[in-house]
């Protein structure tokens, strides 16, 4: 797609940090996305696989892959490109107008992420059926569900504290049992075997994605994008309070011991080697999901382009205003990058020391219908009777946010990818009008998906594996993008080049060690 920016959009770049602030909003719109299901799932399951051991490879997945999210859009902003129309450039295997090997892994990626995606909204309507229950079986079934998670959290209260004059109360146990006995013989066919499982999250996931196919085709995403990212605010908030009130309760605060722990450098906890690797697979998974993934890096350029980075740049007319217009407005979006990066980081670490300090404790490792039940336990030592109240608004919010904001990007970038493999004329006007039908299809697909496959975990496990794999691919292209297609006036300092080579061996590690640790998984 050639430069088809025009001079009359042409805007100065901000100088003062105010008016930068204000300039702000695809990196805030990227973090929505990003607290979500990668926290809120992968990174509390790996701190509840792990505890404090893996505290260290969390944050810096965080952290690193932001210069190559900064390196892609600083190529989008001289070019005025999208994303897969820019990766479709790189040198490798291609068919001539039909993309290249980069274009061809990113459908397989997507089709990975559209079914984390049904995950997310199986965890919406989780989140609800918690809510209101729409049967009797998913009214009794979370009722048994919340009995065995306060079981757990008392038992492991009592065996962290307990002496041996006194013994452990087990009424709590005992009601528990007698929940999942009677839930056994009414639900069972015969009275032994595994029930079905309630269709509660099911059906509650229909009007979910109905909805979201609505307000994305009638393109009422502002307002909703704004309300969803106050929410996720302050569900953010809510759990980094938690965090700090932990330290206050003597049965879960972490000790200077677990923090150094914790930034030992170590795979998995000392004399449990054998365990570690379940935690190390899950963490490895979470590292491509976390922070910028695979997929927030090649949705990033385009929210850049609809905030108007590049059309406020205008085309490369070689002249010296144009450079500092270009220069101008990068700093804006290094500016963009790096205040996201900062707000998810600091959300992900939270949930994951909830993970480490409470679920692993407890020994809960929640998964399939118990996921969301299980994680509103975290916040049982804080809020006791208020943590349902608590944690459902705020999961309600985190997840939809994510479920929201993701399908308006990947029908942008869907678009964009029919465009480059010939399925679409490459115009501005077909694209526009495929990216509106899209964003009214994805939901539903998301919807189909979790019907047939109604497993949030796996789904958003194989999410997660699928873009660790294709970082190594995305820091080869940003590499090509930083020496090949970088106007010579916006290249970066050699201290720049350094965190982009770090990123990229950090990235590529991510993707060799995840596919050796899940192969090595399904050997065994």
């Amino acid at each position: 797609m050639s430069d088809a920016r025009s001079p009359d959009d042409i805007e100065a770049p901000p100088q003062h940090p105010l008016a930068i602030l204000r300039k702000l909003g695809p990196g805030l719109i990227i973090a929505a996305s990003i607290v979500g299901s990668g926290e809120l799932i992968m990174t509390t399951l790996t701190g509840a696989q792990a505890g404090m051991t893996l505290l260290w490879l969390i944050i810096i997945g965080c952290m690193v892959k932001v210069f190559a999210q900064i390196e892609i859009g600083r190529y989008t902003l001289a070019s005025g490109k999208p994303t897969l129309t820019a990766l479709a450039e790189v040198p490798g295997p291609r068919i001539e107008g039909r993309g290249n090997w980069l274009v061809w892994y990113w459908f397989v990626m997507w089709f990975l992420s559209i079914g984390q995606l049904g995950g997310i909204a199986g965890g919406v309507g989780q989140t609800l059926s918690i809510a209101m229950p729409l049967t009797q079986q998913g009214a009794d079934y979370q009722r048994w569900i919340a009995a065995k998670s306060a079981e757990s959290i008392e038992q492991a209260i009592e065996k962290r504290s307990r002496t041996a004059a006194k013994p452990i109360d087990l009424a709590q146990g005992a009601t528990a049992s007698k929940l999942g006995s009677d839930y056994l013989a009414r639900y069972s066919k015969d009275g032994k075997s595994p029930p079905p499982a309630p269709l509660d999250d099911r059906l509650w996931a229909i009007p979910i994605a109905i909805g979201t196919s609505i307000l994305l085709l009638v393109g009422r995403y502002q307002t909703i994008q704004t309300v969803a990212t106050l929410l996720v605010a302050i569900f953010t908030f809510v759990t980094v309070g938690n965090v700090l009130h932990i330290q206050r309760l003597p049965d879960w605060r972490i000790t200077p011991s677990q923090w150094i722990e914790g930034f030992s450098f170590r795979f998995s906890p000392a004399g449990q080697q054998e365990a570690g690797w379940s935690a190390i697979a899950m963490a490895l998974s979470t590292l491509g999901i976390i922070g910028v993934g695979a997929a927030e890096l090649v949705q990033y350029p385009y929210w850049c382009l609809e905030k108007g980075y590049a059309r406020w740049t205008g085309p490369n007319d070689g002249t010296p205003e144009w450079t500092q217009r270009a220069r101008g407005w990068l700093r804006v979006m290094r500016w963009d990058a790096w205040a996201s990066m900062l707000i998810y980081t600091i959300a992900t670490i939270a949930f994951y020391l909830l993970g480490a300090a409470i679920l692993h404790r407890a020994q809960l490792n929640p998964s399939g219908s118990e996921l969301i039940q299980t994680l509103m336990v975290m916040y049982e030592p804080l809020f006791a009777s208020w943590a349902p109240i608590f944690f459902l608004i705020g999961a309600f919010a985190i997840l939809y946010s994510t479920f929201f904001v993701a399908n308006a990007s990947h029908a942008r970038t869907f678009a964009d990818g029919m465009a480059v493999v010939g399925w679409i004329p490459d115009s501005t006007a077909d694209r526009d009008r495929w990216v509106r039908w899209l964003s009214g299809l994805f939901p539903l697909l998301c919807l189909a998906i979790y019907w047939v496959l109604p497993k949030p975990v796996l789904l958003v496990f194989l999410s997660g594996l699928a873009q660790a794999i294709m970082l190594p691919m995305l820091f080869a292209a940003a590499a090509f993008f930083r020496y090949r297609r970088t106007p010579p006036q916006l290249r970066p300092s050699i201290l720049w080049d350094v965190g982009l080579w770090i990123s990229g061996l950090v990235m590529v590690a991510i993707g060799v060690s995840s596919l050796i640790s899940n192969l090595m998984n399904w050997k065994h």
